[in-house]
């Protein structure tokens, strides 16, 4: 679960050596996140993963950002036919039609729950489960990809018309924006964000 590197550090073994892998590992991911843009941002993203590995979504989160106007959803809201057909030419990023129309679509919503006086950021963190349970204990640690939580932000994304929201990518955005502390037992980042 975990190893040492060169740097002398133990971490996580799943960055491998990819730089961009451990700078992400080392310095974002469990790392708590709030506000509307950044989570509409990771809500995204995570939505462009589902079948695929983190790393080609973190190679192209540049492009993504350059795409969909840094994730400012008030202007992804606003885009229209032109901008998917555009979009789906665009090589930095993964180009599936499903998914573009998804983040368009989300932007929307995050826009009219904004007007309706809730917040995208404040309706996850209300399903953050306890301190106490934020963290595995390290005897009985593992990963694992589904948990009552993300399931739950799941069916109340759903309900609300978000899509590429399932309980295993809600799961994947708990670690990311940390919800939940997944940094195997071991590792440096573990005990900095305990």
């Amino acid at each position: 679960m975990i190893r040492k590197y060169d740097d002398g550090f133990s971490r996580c073994q799943w960055p491998g050596n990819d730089e961009l892998y451990l700078e992400y590992h080392d310095t974002e991911w469990g790392v708590p996140l709030s506000g509307d843009q950044e989570i509409f941002e990771r809500i995204c993203l995570e939505g462009f993963q589902a079948g695929l590995s983190w790393i080609t979504i973190l190679k192209r989160r540049e492009g993504f950002r350059m795409a969909f106007k840094n994730f400012d959803y008030k202007k992804v809201a606003k885009f229209t036919q032109s901008d998917v057909d555009r979009l789906m030419l665009d090589e930095r990023i993964i180009r599936n039609r499903s998914k573009i129309e998804s983040a368009i679509k989300n932007a929307r919503l995050v826009l009219e729950m904004q007007k309706s006086g809730e917040s995208i950021s404040d309706v996850l963190w209300q399903f953050a489960p306890p301190a106490s349970k934020k963290m595995q204990p390290a005897k009985s640690f593992e990963w694992v990809a589904v948990t009552p939580e993300s399931t739950a932000i799941s069916k109340e994304l759903r309900a609300r018309g978000f899509g590429f929201v399932g309980p295993t990518t809600m799961y994947a955005l708990m670690q990311s924006i940390g919800m939940v502390n997944d940094h195997a037992p071991g590792c440096f980042r573990r005990k900095e964000l305990a």
